[in-house]
């Protein structure tokens, strides 16, 4: 960490980012519309500035990567980046160098299909012409569904495969590439003794020790409509047994709402309190001296507080982790463990993990002392470096293997990185 240590001492070691104008409770701020995020972080710590930055020119990999060697270098790139330059360099070894012939859109195809439309498949996957749709074929097919991303390889070119092939090796390799832009803003090796990965596009957090991965964790993450950006910020405390603040916007269209229809005893029956005002210093009122039909209507503001009490029914559930930053964003546990065996892009935002205490463990050391059922503030005994970011590729053993782009990332990117085309990088 020695690093870090020189990054702290630029600055006060809890300084953060200036305060918000209005209070914003503890969800998440959307990333404005008018930023374009396929690569860059938007937002830095200003004491991790030495070692990330929000914005970078990208590079082209495509042209670089089979020219690239970083065994000389103390401080090379994250392993990251360098597994996904090998995936790319095997990537267009393999499947780079087949025939890139367009199929015909048509029924699906699978064993026992002859025709112009198999012999052509053939083809494309570097098959030899005659044998039409055979055992051969459907493993080949099974294949190139497994690396893309294309569902449960089934060997049978339906729709979807038929669509993949025919955006041909150079898009995957931009994917790939693209991938890799984000895994180089990732900390250089001998950054940091010890770091976290959050990457959205995988669901998963990765515990980094000396720039290995010690632990992973599956968390659920934002959602397509509200999107866990991309950032590289200092987590500096923890909040055993944490209350969750209702922003001002939500005390409006969701607690005044609420008390109409279910009356007062909404409160209780959720556990939540009112406070006289967002200082810190408020005081605990009675919800009845509120005028919440003026608030629910919009002829008042919320200047008072509302918050939901620590317990098993708190969306926080028993800790969060706190890393000041312009989004709002956080990483916290939750009380709905089975949400993590679905769909895991379904957050507002922030970052659910799978288990807090082995995370907690892992960050502090040890699990924190927890003396108070009420909401308690536990230090880190030194800021954590967290890296969010978003992989859409990752590397395998025999290359790459794509996932889904559930935030269209990639789509942002390709423009950003390429513009209007590129010129692939001859294996040869």
């Amino acid at each position: 960490m020695k690093k870090l240590a020189l990054i702290l001492g630029a600055v006060a070691l809890f300084a953060t980012s200036p305060l918000p104008a209005q209070p914003r409770g503890d969800e998440p701020v959307a990333v404005p519309r008018t930023i374009k995020q396929g690569i860059d972080f938007v937002y830095v710590d200003p004491q991790m500035s030495t070692v990330a930055r929000r914005k970078q020119r990208p590079q082209n990999w495509l042209a670089r990567v089979f020219n690239l060697d970083f065994g000389g270098r103390r401080n090379q790139p994250n392993p990251m980046f360098v597994e996904l330059g090998r995936g790319l360099q095997q990537y267009q070894a393999s499947w780079g160098r087949l025939p890139q012939v367009k199929i015909p859109a048509g029924a699906a195809l699978k064993q026992g299909s002859a025709g112009k439309r198999v012999a052509l498949l053939r083809t494309r996957l570097g098959l030899p012409a005659g044998g039409g749709y055979d055992q051969r074929l459907a493993q080949a097919v099974s294949g190139y569904q497994m690396v893309h991303g294309l569902g449960t390889p089934d060997g049978i070119a339906g729709k979807a495969t038929i669509a993949s092939l025919n955006r041909g090796a150079s898009y995957y390799a931009r994917r790939i590439a693209i991938n890799m832009e984000r895994a180089w803003r990732l900390p250089q090796t001998r950054t940091f003794d010890r770091y976290v990965i959050v990457d959205s596009g995988s669901a998963q957090a990765f515990l980094m020790d000396r720039d290995r991965v010690v632990d992973r964790m599956r968390i659920i993450v934002g959602s397509p409509k509200t999107k866990t950006p991309m950032m590289a910020v200092l987590m500096r405390n923890a909040k055993a047994n944490p209350y969750w603040h209702v922003p001002p916007e939500l005390v409006r269209s969701l607690t005044a709402k609420k008390v109409k229809e279910q009356g007062l005893s909404y409160f209780d029956d959720f556990h939540y309190e009112v406070l006289s005002d967002w200082s810190g210093n408020g005081r605990i009122i009675d919800p009845k001296t509120v005028n919440w039909r003026a608030i629910a209507s919009g002829k008042q503001k919320p200047a008072i507080m509302v918050r939901q009490l620590p317990g098993p029914w708190n969306s926080m559930g028993e800790m969060k982790f706190e890393m000041p930053n312009d989004f709002g964003i956080y990483l916290h546990d939750t009380p709905t463990k089975e949400k993590f065996a679905g769909d895991r892009w379904i957050s507002n935002g922030c970052v659910r993990l799978e288990d807090y205490r082995r995370f907690a463990n892992w960050v502090f050391g040890r699990m924190p002392a927890v003396t108070s059922s009420r909401e308690q503030i536990i230090p880190l005994p030194r800021p954590v470096p967290i890296y969010m970011t978003y992989l859409t590729v990752a590397p395998s053993g025999n290359g790459v293997v794509f996932r889904p782009d559930p935030y269209g990332f990639d789509a942002l990117a390709m423009p950003q990185m390429f513009g209007g085309s590129v010129k692939i990088a001859s294996v040869g």
